[in-house]
């Protein structure tokens, strides 16, 4: 069984002249096939790896590719477009001149930039560095958000790796906290991006689009941008670029983003997706259809067409442990929903039950194999029709090996 990679090409022919177009899922695959029990599922993907594959919409590159790069950066962005995925996520917020800007949250630069060795900027923080106080067990804290800055202070930061250390006493040590199964090799220069920013290089990557409207962490409206104003304003940015509404797939939590774009932007609604938060509250079980408020049927029946849930909410494990649909992954196929499941790679080993985003399937999860067994109950059983990734070359390998459209 041959588990060598070498580049991976494929030629796409543009009017008027012949380019080479590579995609590269590097050696990732191999090691998670290598990892995969013995079986039809392993013998299938490995009869793959030498193969060349093309750019899929199966593959979202969550916050582009941040299991190495910077998130929400010009690199990271490149690199899971690199990797072939067909889609790529821009998650949008605003600054204090109501720029908007890709950010996975409005209070996070504090975590995913430099902003804290820029003494000038960092004054600015909603709440300033606080150091750990080793008495008291209180950890260091500090909370930055677009929102204080303007777009020209936006722009000086330096995206870097999500991740801060709690028992920081300084501020150069605070932002020192990138997790281990992570890397800073590719850090050194994240490019942060406006949301019109972003718009202008996934034309240029050829992909299609996902922009996620993060919910305000500060009053609204705000300087007199109110919510449906914020949430017009995002897809206005799409149209001002001339990118058509069929490739761009607006993401929101909120029920009332996804109602007010079905009422005032039809075009774009067609394909929004509506990300499911409702496990949060409480009662809530994958299992139980009486604790899922709206119900799928009512979310179809309110023109919701896309939902997106996180990976455990779509898998159960049965009476003898083996990884099936949860009843909630039927039901909204029942319903007629396209189901797409974030996110792939962003649970690092998963020697011990691989955490928040497998907790539903614990005691199936043993090894990193175990990857792309679910992501194969994923795609195959519950019938997902894309799936967010941290890290898209193992999307994008699994749909070319399966024919994945």
């Amino acid at each position: 069984m041959r588990l060598t990679l070498g580049l991976i090409w494929l030629t796409v022919f543009l009017p008027g002249c012949q380019t080479t177009k590579q995609f590269d899922v590097g050696t990732r695959p191999q090691f998670l096939v290598s990892q995969l029990s013995d079986g039809e599922l392993k013998e299938k993907l490995a009869s793959c790896l030498d193969k060349p594959i093309k750019r899929t919409r199966f593959s979202i590159g969550h916050r582009g590719a941040p299991l190495f790069y910077p998130e929400h950066t010009k690199e990271s962005y490149i690199a899971a477009a690199k990797m072939g995925a067909g889609t790529l996520e821009c998650d949008v917020t605003f600054t204090k001149d109501k720029t908007l800007v890709c950010r996975h949250a409005q209070c996070d630069l504090h975590a995913t930039t430099d902003i804290l060795l820029k003494p000038q900027l960092a004054a600015k923080c909603k709440k300033p560095f606080t150091p750990a106080n080793p008495d008291t067990n209180e950890p260091a804290f500090a909370e930055c958000c677009t929102s204080d800055l303007t777009l020209a202070e936006f722009k000086q930061l330096t995206g870097k790796m999500d991740g801060v250390n709690n028992k920081a006493t300084t501020a150069a040590e605070y932002v020192k906290g990138t997790p281990n199964w992570r890397t800073d090799l590719y850090a050194s220069s994240g490019t942060l991006m406006t949301h019109s920013e972003s718009i202008a290089l996934f034309k240029q990557l050829g992909v299609n689009m996902t922009p996620e409207l993060k919910t305000p962490e500060v009053p609204m409206p705000f300087n007199g941008l109110s919510q449906s104003q914020l949430a017009q304003k995002m897809l206005d940015e799409y149209t001002e670029h001339n990118v058509p509404p069929s490739q761009v797939f607006p993401q929101s939590f909120s029920y009332q983003d996804i109602q007010y774009w079905i009422k005032h932007a039809p075009e774009f609604a067609n394909h929004a997706v509506f990300l499911d938060g409702r496990e949060a509250g409480e009662p809530f079980d994958i299992n139980k259809p009486s604790t899922w408020q709206p119900s799928m049927e009512d979310l179809a029946k309110n023109k919701v067409k896309i939902i997106a849930p996180p990976i455990w909410m779509l898998i159960s494990e049965d009476k003898n442990g083996e990884i099936i649909p949860s009843q909630y992954a039927l039901a909204a196929k029942r319903a007629g929903l396209k189901i797409v499941a974030w996110s792939l790679e962003r649970s690092g080993p998963l020697a011990n039950g691989g955490g928040w985003y497998y907790q539903s399937v614990k005691n199936a999860i043993k090894h990193d194999g175990d990857i792309l067994r679910v992501l194969d109950i994923l795609a195959k059983q519950v019938g997902v029709v894309a799936v967010f990734s941290d890290w898209p070359a193992t999307t994008s390998f699994y749909a070319n090996c399966m024919g994945i459209e």
